[in-house]
């Protein structure tokens, strides 16, 4: 007789024969979810479908409109893009491939380059994508298997994957997990789904030197959006990676070579000087128009607006202006003016927060040259109070604005446009963790947030995890739609940063247990972080714009 487990989905308890797959299981509940399941929350832990059930357990199922979901099925689809590259290339006999580099996001695809003979254009793409289909259609398989991480060095160096060759020198675990699909062996940073039937929504586009593997996004996973892609963040992109690939640093292995060989305290002040140098340059941008009276600085959350704004003003200083700061946050409503969401809670995040017309009020009568008070907020009591802050602007004078909501016009709605520069700050991560591998801006904002609240507000990585979905929500309705009208971007990212975060963020990660929600987010981080070498804080600059998340600025930030 064969011995049954207790299954238990949302309060109902179901019986399976012990070994049944997660697979089996979901299949018996997928008219139940629009999406397709990707995954399987086992309490508070992921599990791939092809798991098996060994015990009574309570089962919550993850879909691909979830977003432990949609990593999955974007790896899944990047797996199944390099196999039909590859397969197409041979099939075809288009050329050799050296390799092939999945490099950032763009829009809502991402970007990837190929080095080797092949021509890469929207006749190779079409071809990639047929087989991209037949190979969904037929659903192959997406196959796992765990080898020694010796051999998995060895594997790399068979297939000319020396980024992942360079990354696992340096892993401390014994074994590392393969993927492959029909016979093409990757490794990818994260779950799976079960074959390649789950890739159904996908679109290749020829853009720049390289290419865009376009995807469905979380609002509708049965959709692929028209290809719009911004162009001055692509180039701000860009122009990160170059200069990864001018350091020799563009993936953690890299990085770790640096560390080793002891060349990091060049590569800190070189990359902290290539930073200055952009800083330089944008105010002399600004400088060079005398119309300017109104820096607008705005960027999502732990970007460094406020490190650069003080490094900014310094280079302003240099040119022979005079800067003052000026923080949005000031012209808060009154706690009781202010608006809430659908859970209730206050929303600080939206411009209706903000006292827009006294704003634009107290602004217009700078312009004008007339003395203002302005205000500072209260946030223990929730009010906004006067106490004595008054400004008045020179010929040389100038205002530096910070705050999310700066390269929206509607919050400037009446000063002239010719008076204001945009800056739009971004920490866009030049490095990966390898070529197939890409580093998301927001794992590298996340850390950062999650060492500066626990050093300055007390809150530990629970909270901030926790809190994370709500601050990308009010990133995306109130940052991103205006990112594109800014007068220059910064990428605030430091290329060895993640090494010297490490140090700070493991401990506050180890704080959340299983039983916490959060717990699975915190394992994938302490399995990124596991990834760098760490590094000691003491040779990071005291105006590093990563001294605003650990502390010891010279800015008191």
């Amino acid at each position: 007789m064969e011995e049954k487990v207790k299954v238990t989905i949302k309060g109902q308890v179901y019986e399976y024969e012990k070994g049944t797959s997660f697979l089996e299981i979901a299949k018996d509940f997928q008219k139940d979810y629009k999406e397709d399941i990707a995954l399987v929350m086992l309490g508070h832990q992921l599990q791939e479908l092809n798991k098996r059930v060994t015990h009574d357990c309570n089962l919550a199922f993850v879909t691909t409109a979830d977003d432990a979901g949609h990593k999955a099925y974007k790896r899944s689809a990047t797996l199944l893009m390099l196999k039909a590259i590859y397969d197409v290339a041979e099939l075809y006999d288009m050329g050799t491939i050296e390799k092939v580099v999945v490099n950032f996001s763009v829009d809502k695809g991402l970007y990837c380059t190929l080095k080797g003979t092949v021509e890469v254009n929207q006749e190779f793409l079409d071809k990639v994508t047929e087989r991209m289909r037949k190979l969904s259609q037929e659903r192959i398989p997406i196959n796992k298997k765990s080898i020694p991480t010796r051999e998995a060095v060895a594997l790399f160096r068979k297939y000319g994957m020396k980024d992942k060759e360079r990354l696992f020198r340096y892993r401390r675990v014994s074994n590392v997990n393969i993927y492959s699909m029909s016979g093409f062996e990757d490794y990818y940073y994260g779950y799976m789904l079960p074959d390649a039937g789950y890739v159904k929504y996908f679109e290749l586009i020829a853009f720049d030197e390289g290419f865009v593997l376009q995807l469905p996004t979380v609002a509708d996973m049965k959709a692929v959006l028209e290809f719009h892609p911004r162009k001055k963040l692509f180039a701000t992109l860009k122009e990160a990676q170059q200069w990864g690939d001018m350091l020799d640093v563009s993936t953690v292995g890299a990085l770790n070579d640096k560390i080793v060989s002891g060349k990091m305290e060049q590569l800190m002040l070189v990359q902290e000087a290539l930073q200055e140098k952009k800083i330089a340059q944008i105010a002399e941008e600004i400088c060079k128009s005398h119309d300017k009276k109104f820096v607008m600085i705005a960027g999502p959350s732990s970007s460094g607006k406020t490190t650069f704004s003080h490094r900014l003003s310094v280079q302003l200083l240099a040119h022979g202006m005079k800067p003052h700061p000026v923080a949005l946050d000031n012209y808060f409503k009154d706690r009781a003016d202010t608006p809430k969401d659908e859970f209730g809670n206050y929303d600080f995040e939206c411009l209706e927060a903000i006292d827009v017309e006294k704003f634009n009020e107290d602004m217009n009568a700078l312009l004008r040259g007339e003395r203002v008070e302005i205000p500072a907020f209260n946030f223990k009591i929730g009010k906004r109070e006067y106490k004595g802050d008054f400004m008045q602007l020179g010929p040389d004078d100038i205002l530096v604005i910070e705050g999310i909501h700066g390269l929206n016009d509607k919050l400037s709605y009446s000063l002239p446009k010719e008076s204001k520069y945009k800056i739009y700050i971004s920490a866009l991560t030049q490095l990966n963790v390898d070529e197939h591998n890409r580093i998301p801006t927001t794992d590298g904002r996340l850390i950062r947030r999650m060492v500066r609240d626990a050093r300055t507000r007390g809150s530990d990585a629970k909270t901030t995890i926790g809190m994370w979905y709500s601050v990308r929500r009010g990133e995306e309705q109130n940052i991103f739609p205006y990112q594109e009208e800014a007068d220059a971007m910064f990428n605030s990212a430091l290329i060895y940063e993640l090494s010297v975060l490490k140090q700070y963020a493991e401990p506050l990660l180890f704080s959340i247990t299983p039983e916490d929600e959060e717990y699975p987010e915190a394992k994938r981080l302490l399995k990124f972080l596991d990834y760098f070498l760490g590094i000691s804080s003491e040779g990071v600059p005291n105006n590093s714009i990563i001294r605003e998340f650990i502390g010891g600025s010279c800015f008191n930030v």
